[in-house]
Parts: structure tokens; sequence; C-alpha cells
């Protein structure tokens, strides 16, 4: 036997790399088969804003842009919360009116009681676990099925939003730590830091995860591939960072208005980290597996019931998350904070961005992307000056599109094996 078929005999042999033509095809395959993911949420976005910026150029303006970024913030957080919910084929109905209730708590806090922001923001989010914690238990210990938990939340939610708000009365929030999360500016210079420290942290990640793969002999994307993705990371951050930068105040001598929202470093940092627990933490390994099969789960030795009222507890948490930048946003906090459109929107947004109401099935970008899709459609319409109820339909159509695609992406996995 020759040296060289003894080292592709070898168990050190590696797996080479396929070509990027090969790799596309793999894409393509799983697509075929099922497996879009975001896909139809950023096809979607780009048809909406080619439209919008046809019909309104100043959807494409640096305050509109900026403006996006804030209105969408909100929805996006509760949406992530909500993510870990979904991935269990559980759903919250309440998580709109629990973040109006810890936006509550939060003003009362800092502005009734008189307490620093960060007593208050502690005491929001405790009321958002306290909260995920209840409804958990009820689900995963009582039995009781989290439509009607939560359902009962929902109505539970705004009464108690409405005693901390003395029956219909406003609270102002005025603390200047509270209101610069979602109208104020990152300098210019610390926005290209930001952006910059982001780029080089997805890139070193990138290569440890190809060189990590390539020592154990497993298939790696082509480096090709692996440098687009951090080129085209640095291009859309370069991009957005350079338009924010821009100024927007309409009078400069009176005031100048540039610079990232700094509300978007903190939803980013939100993804990263919760990114983080579902596809790198053997606590997000048993997410996807309890979603996916609660009996195989339960028989692999997997704390079933631990792992529904956890999502829950997050789900909550960053209910409360997401009440907060709705408290920053409007200043105030009044018993209508979380209600409304503000649970259809997050629920659309999850589900819009991809991930199953199924379960087993979705990503913390899928917020991001969703999110950004509810803003866009919201933002565009009103440039447009159609009504609330025009947007409502446009967004309901939207969900449904979303929710059919998933349908049928579900048995073409079934129909290929791939599920």
């Amino acid at each position: 036997m020759t040296t060289t078929a003894v080292q592709q005999q070898g168990p050190a042999a590696v797996t080479p790399a396929p070509t990027i033509a090969g790799h596309a095809r793999n894409y393509w395959s799983r697509v075929r088969g099922g497996d879009i993911g975001g896909l139809p949420a950023v096809l979607g976005l780009i048809v909406l804003c080619t439209i919008f910026s046809i019909a309104r150029p100043s959807f494409l303006t640096a305050g509109n842009f900026a403006n996006l970024l804030t209105q969408g913030a909100a929805t996006t957080l509760i949406a992530m919360g909500l993510i870990f919910v979904l991935l269990l084929g559980e759903i919250d109905l309440s998580a709109g009116f629990a973040s109006g209730v810890c936006a509550a708590v939060l003003a009362n806090v800092v502005t009734v009681l008189g307490f620093p922001w960060y007593v208050a923001v502690l005491a929001a989010v405790v009321t958002g676990v306290v909260i995920g914690t209840v409804l958990g238990f009820l689900v995963a210990k009582i039995g009781i099925p989290s439509f009607v938990v939560t359902l009962a939340g929902f109505l539970a939610f705004q009464g108690i939003a409405l005693m901390l708000m003395e029956e219909g009365k406003n609270i102002a929030v005025r603390d200047e730590v509270l209101v610069a999360i979602a109208n104020r500016n990152l300098t210019p210079l610390l926005g290209w830091l930001l952006a910059l420290v982001a780029v080089v942290g997805y890139g070193v990640t990138q290569l440890l995860r190809q060189r990590n793969r390539a020592a154990r002999g497993l298939v790696t994307d082509p480096i090709a591939v692996v440098l687009a993705r951090i080129g085209g990371l640095a291009l859309i951050l370069g991009v957005a960072v350079f338009i924010l930068n821009l100024e927007r105040s309409r009078n400069v001598l009176i005031t100048s208005l540039k610079g990232v929202p700094i509300v978007v470093p903190i939803v980013a940092v939100l993804l990263v980290i919760w990114t983080f627990v579902l596809q790198r933490t053997r606590y997000g390994r048993h997410v996807y597996a309890v979603g996916g099969n609660r009996e195989a789960a339960r028989r692999a030795g997997i704390d079933v019931d631990r792992i529904r009222i956890s999502v829950f507890v997050i789900c909550s948490s960053m209910a409360a998350v997401g009440g907060i930048v709705a408290a920053s946003r409007a200043n105030s906090v009044d018993p209508n904070t979380g209600g409304s459109s503000v649970l259809l929107y997050a629920v659309g947004a999850a589900v819009i961005g991809g991930t199953s109401l199924f379960g087993g099935k979705g990503r913390m970008l899928d917020a991001v992307l969703g999110g950004a899709v509810i803003a866009v459609i919201d933002n565009g319409m009103g440039l447009m000056g159609y009504s609330s109820g025009v947007k409502y339909v446009l967004t309901g159509v939207v969900l449904l599109l979303a929710a059919s695609v998933d349908a049928f992406s579900r048995r073409r996995s079934a129909a290929t094996g791939t599920r």
C-alpha cells in the first residue's frame, strides 16, 4: 500500500472544502428541501424598500433611516423573547401588556418614588421575570395550555397596568439616562468604533470556526464564502454608520442631530447574546430538542418542564426590555403602553422573519429581519399617507404569507425527509 493511500485512509484525513459552486448547489438544495430561513423576509425587505423609495424619495433620507431603527426597536426586542416560546410550539399572548406593566413599574419607581434609573430598570426586569415564572409554571406544572394562560394574562395585565397608572394617569419619564435610550445618539466616532469591533469580532469568530472544523476533519465553507460574509457585514455596517452620521437636523444652528441611535447597539448586543445562547450552549440545544419532539427530549434526560418555564421567563424579561425602550421613546408611560398592535407586531415580526409557529425552527436573527419588515411597512405606508386601517391590512397579508411559507416549507421538509 502506498504512502498516499495510507494518508487518505488515516483518521486525520481532512474532508476537502466544497467549491463555491458546490456551496451554492448545497444552499439551493436546502432551499428546495424547505430550509429557506429568513430568505423571504430579506426579499420582502428589498421589494418594500424599493417600492417606498420610488413612491416617496423621503423614505431614503438619513432622518427617516434613523427613525426606522428606533421605531422598530421595541417590537424587535419583544419578538426576540417570543422566539424562545415559539421554538417550543407555545404562544405568549400576554407579552405586549406584560411590557406595559413592566414599563409602568419603571415609571412609578423612577418618577413617583424617585429612585435612580438603574433601580427602576432592575425593578422592571424583575417584574418581567416574575411574570414569566408564573406563566411558565401554570403551563409546565399545572398543564394549562399556553394559549389559555397567556390570554388570561393578556386580560389581567391590562387591569394591572390601569391600577399602576391610577385608572388612566400618564406618568412622565424624565430621567436623562432612560430618555437617552431611544432619543439620543452615539458620537460619530463611537459609531465607527463599534462598527469596527462588530466586524472584527464577527470575522474572528468565522475564521476560528473555519479552523476548528478543518482541524476536526469536518466539511468547511469555501474561504471565499467566509470572506464574503465578513465583507458583506462590513459593507452593511459601513453604509449604515455613514448614513446615520450625516446631519439630520433641519436647523444646525439650534441643534445638531447625527450619529447611531443608542438603542441600536443595545439591540445588537442582545442579538449576539441570545444567538450565542441558542446556537452555542447546551441550553439552546435543549430548547430546540424540546421544540422538535418533547417526548424524545424527555427520554433523552432533558428536564422538559424547566425548559418550558425558562422560555416564558426569557420572553417576559425581553418584554420588560421592550417596555423600557417604548417608555424611553414616548418619554412617558400610560395604560396603552404595550397595548394596541404591540403584541401582534411582535408575533408577526418573529413569524415573518422565519420562526415556525409549529416549534423547533427559528433563529434570533428572525426577530430583527421581521421587525425590520414591520417597521418598513408602518413607516412607508405612513409616508404615503395611508390610514392605520390600510397598514393593518397590509401587515396582516404579509403575516399570512409568512405563515403560508412556513407551512409550505414544513411540507417540503417532510416530503424530502429533511425534518
